[in-house]
């Protein structure tokens, strides 16, 4: 794609954005898109949320790793985007819908904090893993400025991944003090049981799904920068909120966090 189209889709998403409105399936408007393309457009989307917000990149995201996010969407491969400083909100939060998100759906996820660069292609588990400070219970609100939904992996990946917004626990722990694969996470929607899943929904591990964020953006020039916050992607199906909605997660022996939609 030339350069020109890669502005011109990246201006009509950042665009989207601010106004909190979509736009036609980029998959319809050009056939022909390829996967670097819309990395492309991602980038030039970001790039206008940092010159003309003053916006901070913070960390990235994974996203589409689990088989019934796949299925949800009909996307069958992950995805991946950037995360910035005004995407961040507390544990507990208030979050408000209204000017600030389209169509929002929660994910329950666990997010990694890292204490030394990576840089791919090459890294592995046991590069992740010694990386990591920390791991982090984690909430990321998927959000699309693509017209209902209605997307394919090209699609996503230049709308930064679908990202909406995170809300992180204030629960912090070693992860080399847990069987990873084997965290149960139990999800609840206004006080009621929604749903669970174990960290193996991610990829088998979610140290494999960030190794593989890790070398997908290393292909491009990007690395993990030491202090950033990786989300590894979902551990269970993608739950539809509405102002009103509360939600709660915990990861066994662990903790949790939670946030209501207003």
């Amino acid at each position: 794609m030339i350069e020109e189209k890669i502005q011109q889709h990246g201006e009509a998403l950042y665009q989207a954005l601010r106004a909190q409105v979509c736009v036609r399936p980029l998959t319809e408007q050009e056939p022909g898109i390829t996967i670097e393309d819309a990395y492309h457009i991602s980038q030039s989307m970001l790039q206008h949320r940092l010159d003309n917000e003053g916006e901070k990149v913070v960390g990235k995201k994974i996203g589409v790793t689990s088989k019934p996010v796949q299925e949800m969407l009909g996307v069958f491969q992950p995805d991946f985007g950037f995360l910035t400083d005004a995407m961040a909100y507390p544990d507990a939060a208030e979050i408000p819908i209204a000017g600030n998100l389209i169509a929002p759906r929660a994910e329950g996820e666990i997010a990694f904090r890292l204490k030394k660069d990576l840089v791919g292609p090459g890294v592995t588990e046991a590069d992740v893993l010694d990386a990591t400070e920390t791991i982090i219970p984690c909430f990321e609100i998927v959000d699309s400025r693509i017209e209902d939904w209605k997307i394919k992996i090209q699609d996503t990946v230049a709308d930064n991944a679908s990202c909406g917004v995170y809300v992180l626990s204030e629960k912090e722990v070693d992860p080399r003090d847990y069987d990873l694969p084997n965290l149960k996470m139990t999800i609840w929607k206004n006080g009621e049981f929604h749903s669970e899943g174990l960290g193996s929904a991610v990829q088998g591990n979610p140290l494999t799904a960030v190794a593989w964020l890790a070398n997908t953006l290393g292909e491009f020039g990007i690395p993990f920068k030491a202090g950033e916050l990786i989300l590894s992607g979902s551990l269970a199906p993608l739950i539809p909120v509405v102002a009103g909605d509360e939600m709660r997660l915990e990861i066994e022996g662990i903790g949790g966090c939670s946030c209501k939609f207003v």
